[in-house]
């Protein structure tokens, strides 16, 4: 595909901030495992060689222990197989992750659930949180659901900022007014107290699935009112240039103008503050789980990770290290990633009027 000479040498420009671009870089390397976490960090099997036959159970439904010869009916514990595999040494065989536990699976150790320091041994490579699970796997799903839900409140949150963003500065006038009302009016609602009081009528019943969407709408609510005043405040400058009037001597409408013309020069600009955007919504759910108002019992979550390890600070040390080094590193690789971009878009060294 052959890029606008003016796109390439952005991107270009960006290519040669190197702390910028390698963070890039990593981020995609961290989304690309992330989204197949199953393969490196799961408590099911990748391939199980049994009696001839080959079994898939990772992307598969559950396979019963009986199928193996185990004697029970539930799904089938691996490792458990693993080691009568070897013990028999009948030729059947199974592969197994690199991390072979789930992130929701509780691992019991001298008949109490608490936290274990590094074992390489028992491949529990950071240890395990106050109630045994895997923090390499509630680290590396947690970071998954991060991203995911991050990427999430980016795209609404811009869809919803620029279109009314652009409505105001365009046509002005009333229209522009009443939504500046409406915005402070909204804007000084207090955040925090609203997440407690709906998350306190909602049923415990519903599933996590839903109450993640939930809390995602409340952050996207009372976060798309930035992004409005910067598209109203460029798409005010934009309409009064020259190519806008020429595009309405020609029979333009408002739609075309505002998507075709306005939102093209403006933005640049806006480019600039997604990489901040997920900052700070990765953040802000990491706070809000820190508090226990974030994301439902028991995701994977960074905050939660955090809380455990400033609660068991001197006893298991190893959560609070592995957590607060993952967080940081990522909002760096990401804060990384947005001065470059920031730099490479700046609009002073780049502006076109189309």
């Amino acid at each position: 595909m052959r890029l606008n000479p003016l796109t390439a040498k952005k991107l270009n420009r960006f290519r040669n901030i190197k702390r910028g671009y390698y963070s890039f870089l990593a981020i995609l390397f961290l989304t690309a495992l992330s989204a197949f976490a199953e393969l490196l960090i799961n408590s099911r099997a990748l391939v199980v060689h049994y009696e001839g036959e080959y079994y898939f159970p990772t992307y598969g439904e559950f396979i019963p222990g009986e199928t193996f010869g185990l004697g029970y009916s539930y799904e089938t514990n691996y490792r458990e197989l693993k080691e009568r595999f070897r013990a028999e040494d009948s030729g059947n065989w199974l592969l197994m992750p690199l991390v072979p536990y789930d992130p929701f699976e509780n691992n019991e150790y001298e008949g109490i659930f608490k936290p274990t320091p590094p074992s390489f041994a028992d491949r529990h490579f950071l240890g395990t949180d106050t109630t045994g699970r895997d923090i390499v796997a509630r680290l590396f799903y947690g970071l998954r659901i991060a991203l995911v839900f991050s990427m999430a409140f980016l795209i609404l949150t811009y869809v919803i900022g620029i279109a009314i963003g652009c409505l105001m500065g365009y046509f002005g006038g009333l229209v522009d007014l009443v939504g500046q009302r409406l915005i402070e009016i909204w804007s000084n609602m207090p955040f925090l107290y609203v997440v407690i009081i709906v998350f306190s009528v909602v049923p415990s019943t519903l599933s996590n699935t839903s109450r993640i969407l939930i809390l995602l709408t409340i952050m996207v609510a009372f976060s798309w009112m930035g992004m409005t005043y910067y598209m109203r405040t460029g798409a005010y400058k934009e309409k009064a240039r020259d190519y806008v009037s020429a595009v309405e001597a020609l029979g333009g409408g408002p739609l075309r103008i505002i998507f075709r013309h306005i939102i093209p020069n403006t933005l640049a600009t806006i480019v600039t503050f997604m990489p901040f955007t997920i900052v700070g919504a990765i953040t802000a759910v990491t706070a809000l789980d820190y508090l226990g108002f974030g994301l439902p019992p028991p995701t994977p979550s960074l905050g939660e990770l955090l809380k455990q390890g400033t609660d068991n600070l001197t006893t298991a040390p190893w959560i609070v290290a592995s957590s607060f080094f993952a967080l940081v590193s990522l909002l760096t690789l990401v804060a990384f990633v947005g001065e470059a971009i920031r730099e490479a878009f700046d609009p002073k060294k780049f502006t076109v009027y189309q």
